[in-house]
């Protein structure tokens, strides 16, 4: 008789494995050459970088990008030949100029951001050139991160024994993604990767377990809304409709009733819930079609909100991202500069969390908005930013103490009681739900953010 941890870890259960083998046992034997599964992700990536291209170009009316067919499809060649040359320049990266060696990180921003200026410094009738640098501009953060990732290969010698077809796998990947690289670069996903039947059926069977979740944690968040603030969908309509009628967050920042102030507390833990449920959702959905490729990688959400520290939060929130702002802010600051600080480890680890949870977070969120800044809006741009900047402060100086604290405990016994536990777990969803005042879209001011949070206190 199968036990019930067997059910629901399935994917771990000899039976299913050998049952799947044998159900898909051709199609398993013909996927298990990692060469064969990468050729199919390449030619997926292709499809993935041309529909992007040709969606991009017309989802920006105030732009002048190109339009016709020859202006589309200039853009598109631009990208892959901009892909195709990072990838030259990551695999001869010893043959590289010194400065380019040294700050290699430095000079793929760098480029971009030259894009940007030459942009600036020219106006739309200055030829057909221009609308295509403008199409690459816009395009181009989304590949940013992904490059950053190649490039850094090249700097620890990774290339070697790859192909460009290995690379622009994930560079535009078709198991889809934001700016944020899932499954991060190749050295990640090679470590990850399937390369017997067994482990191939093992990751598929991760995948799909992966992907029920992700169902499950769409039908939790549609109750919830429709339990909480009134969303009308049919869940709701399956229990007659009650709901608690709490406005969301970004609509009690824009106009939060007069004394509403259980309902502005019950509005910020919800909004940490259901935005844990959507990042959770679309991670799984993301990881499991990696999984089902025989990538299996580690899952983007992963219970934060069982988290007894800030720091483990987040950990367990947005792992990609996080991994991205440890491996191209926190680390190389650590290593680098805040090195001089060896004797004072307080400081350096505090220079090395801001490099990261500040600096970098803000940073890549600015780039984001690579429309506006193809513009030259820049400073528009940084305006906008402003309350999550404060957000980015309050996430580090919350991730720094948690780390002391996580520091002091080594030493301390492990065994912690219920009770205890519970007031850890609220303490980190009271921390993160207030600082999500400055972080929730919505677009209302930092002093509108400000006094809804003094508000909270009987204070505004």
């Amino acid at each position: 008789m199968m036990a019930l941890r067997d059910v629901w870890q399935f994917h771990e259960c000899p039976a299913i494995v050998a049952w799947w083998c044998r159900i898909f046992g051709r199609a398993l034997v013909w996927l298990t050459p990692p060469a064969r599964r990468r050729l199919l992700l390449a030619l997926g990536a292709l499809g993935v970088g041309i529909v992007t291209t040709v969606g991009t170009m017309g989802k920006h009316p105030a732009l002048h990008l190109p339009r016709e067919a020859w202006g589309v499809v200039s853009v598109v060649v631009a990208m892959f030949a901009l892909l195709a040359l990072v990838y030259r320049a990551a695999a001869g990266f010893s043959r590289l100029p010194a400065p380019l060696r040294r700050h290699p990180q430095w000079a793929l921003h760098a480029s971009y951001w030259l894009m940007l200026v030459a942009l600036t410094f020219t106006t739309t009738d200055q030829g057909p050139w221009r609308a295509v640098l403008l199409g690459v501009a816009v395009l181009f953060p989304l590949l940013l991160w992904r490059l950053a990732y190649l490039v850094l290969a090249g700097q620890h010698g990774r290339i070697a024994g790859t192909t460009w077809r290995d690379h622009v796998m994930y560079l535009w990947p078709a198991w889809g993604g934001t700016d944020t690289p899932y499954g991060k670069g190749l050295a990640y996903l090679s470590q990850c990767e399937a390369r017997t039947t067994e482990a191939l059926a093992r990751s598929q069977l991760a995948g799909i377990r992966l992907l029920l979740l992700a169902v499950l944690w769409r039908l939790v968040l549609t109750a919830f809304n429709a339990l909480v603030h009134g969303d009308v969908n049919w869940l709701g309509h399956s229990w007659g409709g009650w709901t608690a009628g709490v406005p969301e967050l970004q609509d009690m920042l824009q106009a939060a009733p007069a004394g509403a102030r259980l309902s502005a507390w019950i509005s910020i833990y919800a909004n940490l819930i259901t935005d844990v449920l959507r990042l959770a959702v679309k991670g799984h959905l993301i990881v499991g079609f990696l999984r089902l490729y025989g990538f299996n990688v580690f899952r983007n959400t992963y219970k934060p909100l069982l988290a007894e520290s800030i720091v483990e939060f987040w950990n367990r929130y947005y792992y990609y991202f996080k991994e991205l702002l440890v491996t191209f802010f926190f680390m190389p600051t650590f290593t680098g500069p805040a090195k001089r600080l060896r004797h004072w480890p307080g400081l350096r680890l505090l220079v090395a969390v801001f490099a990261a949870a500040f600096v970098g977070n803000v940073y890549y969120h600015v780039i984001k908005e690579s429309d506006a800044l193809a513009q030259g809006h820049l400073l528009q741009v940084l305006d906008a930013q402003a309350p999550r900047m404060f957000y980015c402060l309050l996430l580090a100086l919350g991730i720094f103490v948690s780390m002391l604290r996580e520091q002091d405990r080594r030493g301390a016994a492990a065994l912690v009681g219920p009770a205890r536990r519970v007031w850890r777990i609220a303490g980190v969803w009271t921390f993160f739900s207030l600082i999500s005042i400055w972080n929730t879209g919505g677009g209302a001011s930092f002093e509108v953010r400000l006094r809804f949070f003094l508000g909270l206190w009987g204070l505004a």
